[in-house]
Formats: C-alpha cells, sequence, structure tokens
C-alpha cells in the first residue's frame, strides 16, 4: 500500500504558495500534496514531475515569461555576452544587480520549483518507486547547481525544514553532495536499465531509463569539470567516472525540454519586446569564424534588409550608458535573434525551439578539456573538439552539409574587429587571434580558449551556462563594458555573482547573515558582486 506523503511543503520566503503545478505542460491543475494514498494516480505524480522540469528552468504556467527574464535574459544572457541590452530602462548589462529581478528569481524557484523537485522525491522515496527517485533526483541536481552557480551559498539541504529560518549551505557543501545523490541515483538507473518511469510525462526522454542514465553521467562531467581549478583530483576523478559510466555521444542523447503551444520558448515571447540585440563579442567571434550557424542564431539587421548596405549581421557593445540607450536606432542597426526564436507573426514557428538543457556538443567540448588535462576520457582533445563542432553543426536547428562542417572545422578564420561608424570611439579590435582548425602545436591555454569559445558559440543561448564557464575559463575572451555602474565589478571584468536578495534579509534574516559569514565569501571579499564564487578559481 501506498504511504501517505507527510511532506511539509514550506518555504524559506514568506507568503509564496505553490499554486497551479501544471498548466505549463498541458495537464491538468493539480496540487503535487494533493497525491495521497487515498487518491493516487501515478499519472498525477507524473504531472508535477513534468512541473518540476519546467519549473526548475524557468518555463512558467501558460507560457508567462516574468521568471525567465528577470532570471536568465536580463542577467546571465548579459553577462554571458551573448547580447546586449537596447533598453533604457535596463541596468543590469551596466553590472548593477536590480533588485527586484534577481529577488523574482530566487522566488520563482524557491517557490515554484524546489517544493515540487522536493515533494516528487520524497514522494517517491517514502512509496518505492526507485526508478522515478533517481529521475527526481538527477533533475534536481540540474536544478541546484544553476541556482548555486549564481549566488555560490544557497538554501539546499534544509529547505522544507518547517521552521522560520532556513540555513544555507556553502557552494562547496552544495557541489559535492550533489555528486553524492549523482550516485545514488547513477546506481538505480544502471539496475533498471531499458526500464521507464513518467511515460508521457517526462518533457525530456519519454521515461527512457537509458537517456536518464546517460544524462545524469553528462551532467557528473559538467559539475566535475566546474570544480577542476579549486579541487583538480575531484574533478579528474568525477570525470572520469562519468565517461567511465557512458555520457552523451550523439544529438540523439541530448536534453531538450519540449515546446508546445501551451509551454513555448521563452525567447519567442521575449524577442518580439525588442530589448536585447547581438553583443559586439558575438559579432567579432561568429563573423570572424566566417560561421555557418551566424544566420541561425541572429537575423540580418533591418537596416542592412531595408537599405543593402553595411554588414548583414551587426553586434552591439555591452554597458551603454542610459544616456546612449536614450538615442533612437539600436535595434534597427543591430541584429536581432533568428527566426527560429521569432514568433509566427515574425516567422517563427508556433512554439519556438527545444529548451536547450544539455547538449551532446557541450559533453563533447567537456571531454576535449578533460583530455587536455592528459585524463582517461577515451580520446583525444582534438577528437572530442572537432566532434563537438561537428554535432553542434548538425544539430536540427542548424543542420549544416558534411562539407560545410568539414571545412568549417579546418578553416583558419580568426575572430574579426568591430566597428561603430557612428561611435568610432567605441571600436575594438578581435577578441582572440585563434582560429577554427585546432592548434595542434598550440599552447594548452590556446587550446583550452578554442574549446571553451567553441562551446559557447554551441550552447547558444544559454547565457546560464555559458556565463558560469565564462567565468570559470575566462574564454572566450570577453570585451570589457562601456560602463559599470557597479564600483565592486569594473567594467572590463566579469560580472562574478549575485548578492544574497532582500526577501531573505526581510524574512529569513538569521540565516542570510550567516551564509555572509561563511569562509567561501568572507575570505574573497564578502557578499559582494564582486566576490568570485567557490569554483572560480582559475590562477591569474
Amino acid at each position: 500500500m501506498m504511504k501517505i506523503s507527510k511532506i511539509a511543503m514550506g518555504l524559506s520566503l514568506a507568503g509564496l504558495s505553490l499554486g497551479a503545478c501544471t498548466e505549463n505542460f498541458e495537464e491538468l491543475n493539480t496540487q503535487p500534496n494533493a497525491i495521497v494514498a487515498s487518491n493516487l494516480d501515478i499519472g498525477l505524480l507524473g504531472q508535477a514531475f513534468a512541473n518540476a522540469q519546467g519549473r526548475a528552468m524557468y518555463l512558467a504556467p501558460g507560457g508567462s515569461t516574468a521568471g525567465f527574464q528577470t532570471a536568465q535574459s536580463l542577467f546571465a544572457d548579459l553577462y554571458a555576452q551573448y547580447f546586449a541590452t537596447t533598453q533604457v530602462n535596463f541596468d543590469s548589462d551596466r553590472h548593477i544587480q536590480v533588485g527586484g529581478w534577481s529577488n523574482g528569481a530566487w522566488n520563482y524557484f524557491y517557490g515554484q520549483a524546489a517544493p515540487v523537485i522536493q515533494f516528487v522525491e520524497e514522494f517517491t522515496e517514502e512509496n518505492e518507486l526507485p526508478l522515478e527517485n533517481a529521475f527526481i533526483k538527477v533533475w534536481k541536481v540540474n536544478a541546484y547547481h544553476r541556482i548555486s552557480d549564481y549566488w555560490g551559498p544557497i538554501i539546499y539541504s534544509s529547505f522544507g525544514n518547517g521552521e522560520t529560518t532556513v540555513p544555507y549551505d556553502s557552494q562547496e557543501e552544495v557541489y559535492r553532495d550533489l555528486f553524492t545523490v549523482l550516485d545514488e541515483a547513477v546506481a538505480v538507473l544502471k539496475q533498471n536499465t531499458g526500464g521507464s518511469a513518467f511515460v508521457g510525462h517526462d518533457q525530456i526522454f519519454g521515461g527512457s531509463a537509458d537517456k536518464w542514465l546517460t544524462y545524469a553521467n553528462s551532467l557528473r562531467l559538467r559539475l566535475a569539470m566546474r570544480v577542476k581549478y579549486i579541487d583538480p583530483a575531484l574533478s579528474k576523478s568525477e570525470a572520469e567516472k562519468a565517461v567511465a559510466d557512458g555520457v552523451m555521444e550523439s544529438n540523439d542523447d541530448s536534453a531538450f525540454i519540449n515546446t508546445t503551444v501551451q509551454s513555448r520558448n521563452p525567447y519567442w515571447i521575449i524577442t518580439n519586446w525588442g530589448e536585447f540585440r547581438m553583443s559586439a563579442l558575438m559579432e567579432s567571434v561568429m563573423v570572424g569564424y566566417d560561421d555557418p550557424r551566424t544566420g541561425v542564431y541572429f537575423s540580418e539587421t533591418v537596416n542592412y534588409q531595408t537599405t543593402g548596405e553595411g554588414e548583414p549581421y551587426q553586434g552591439l557593445r555591452n554597458g551603454l550608458s542610459r544616456e546612449d540607450l536614450g538615442q533612437t536606432g539600436w535595434n534597427d542597426a543591430h541584429s536581432d535573434m533568428g527566426v527560429i526564436f521569432l514568433n509566427e507573426g515574425r516567422g517563427g514557428s508556433a512554439s519556438g525551439e527545444p529548451w536547450r538543457v544539455l547538449s551532446a556538443a557541450e559533453v563533447q567540448f567537456l571531454l576535449a578539456e578533460g583530455a587536455l588535462e592528459g585524463w582517461a576520457m577515451g580520446g583525444t582533445a582534438q577528437e572530442f573538439y572537432e566532434k563537438g563542432i561537428e554535432l553542434s553543426m548538425s544539430e536540427p536547428r542548424i543542420g549544416a552539409e558534411p562539407a560545410a562542417i568539414q571545412a568549417y572545422i579546418n578553416s583558419d578564420n580568426t575572430p574579426k574587429p568591430v566597428t561603430f561608424p557612428g561611435n568610432p570611439e567605441w571600436n575594438l579590435g578581435p577578441n582572440s587571434n585563434v582560429p577554427v582548425a585546432f592548434l595542434t602545436g598550440g599552447t594548452k591555454e590556446q587550446q583550452l580558449e578554442q574549446i571553451c569559445t567553441q562551446k559557447w558559440v554551441a550552447i547558444y543561448p544559454d547565457g546560464w551556462e555559458a556565463w558560469a564557464e565564462l567565468r570559470r575559463t575566462n574564454y572566450p575572451t570577453p570585451y570589457p563594458r562601456l560602463n559599470s555602474d557597479n564600483e565592486d565589478v569594473p567594467a572590463d571584468e566579469v560580472m562574478p555573482r549575485l548578492i544574497f536578495v532582500q526577501g531573505e534579509y526581510d524574512n529569513n534574516n538569521e540565516a542570510v547573515t550567516a551564509a555572509e559569514q561563511l569562509p567561501e565569501l568572507t575570505s574573497r571579499g564578502g557578499n559582494s558582486n564582486g566576490t568570485k564564487l567557490w569554483w572560480d578559481a582559475k590562477p591569474e
């Protein structure tokens, strides 16, 4: 008999409610804590799982983009230098952490995603559903590492404790436990090869245990590489463990959340608002490389389409002042996202691209970095580097022909300068001189730059991951912002982290104040935007 779940759905932030749990995925409007022994339907549990998948990635109910915009578009996408803002009232591109936005991002996760994840995990454990439990454990790792990569120390092990104070864990504690959670999940997945769970509700792999095992190993590889500079021994052991158990090798293995007209890609909506454009760094890299993906990722500028003059793809400097942003014409002069990200009225599809979680191309670049360190990855850095490019360019959204892929892999093209005829003082030289073709005789650092630059291109527009990797590796070599309004983060530096949100000081003051004193913060500058995260430890 199924046990009645008595999970406390307490939140760390007062006044938040879980709300409807599944309308984003064409499911019934059922709260997870309604699933008890008296009315158990495994489909209801599946709906909660589907809900956890969407909310952890900030895919909100009914197609709302409020969570996504404040969590990713206004922070990570800009700090990764995928885009530059063109909206005069948006200050985050000048290294300002707008409190309402970051508070909203924190509240969304802990009010919407974390409770459902906890419910599914504890319910499946209590009621002896091991495969379902393994799935949600893997997803929990994905969800929490992303939050920690924004703030560092976070509420993790004590979430849902039902107390008025909810303590934080250091990022080191979080990451080390995430590896343990993966161990637990992978052990179950190995015992259930060929099995399935949450069929009809799993928005990523359709319930395949084998796919979840490959994803779990690939996620382990991502986290292993994240800690390379702070704990090389842990990084090596976890990376080699991931490879031994089997990581993503083809695009069929990649993890994407399906999109529908009820759960659209958030860019489908926000690209219509005209608030950001291609960055100067994107122009330097992709146009300089003559990258076939450029026309998929970005649209030709309105000015080029209208007059045929100038370059078709133009990026904008990050960090424009409010005065500069108050001028007109930025959107027409610079490239919007590509048609595949736009709505139907602008030539796109009915729901937009599937939502990227972790791709096989990313995995190949992670393998390349591991091989560069001499670890047992099963191939050479060059082999994995070239396969990463091949997988990226052969994804359905690109569909490049083999000859074009090989020509790109062999290309000696390098990044280009960026110029601004109306503001020549903004002109910049190429961000780098490394070519596409793997530098077999290059230094280890040059090869790492190539690997990380191509990974940055391949995972677009996953600004969340791109910002983390830019901080960790310093590649691709970023451009300085024109302005920084944050005295803790100069214009020529990458934003290191978000500070703790005001809502926590209002509702969880004792815990957040204690978190400020964690050694991994105090030893590096305290609770400041200028303080590097625990794993951000690459030698200068």
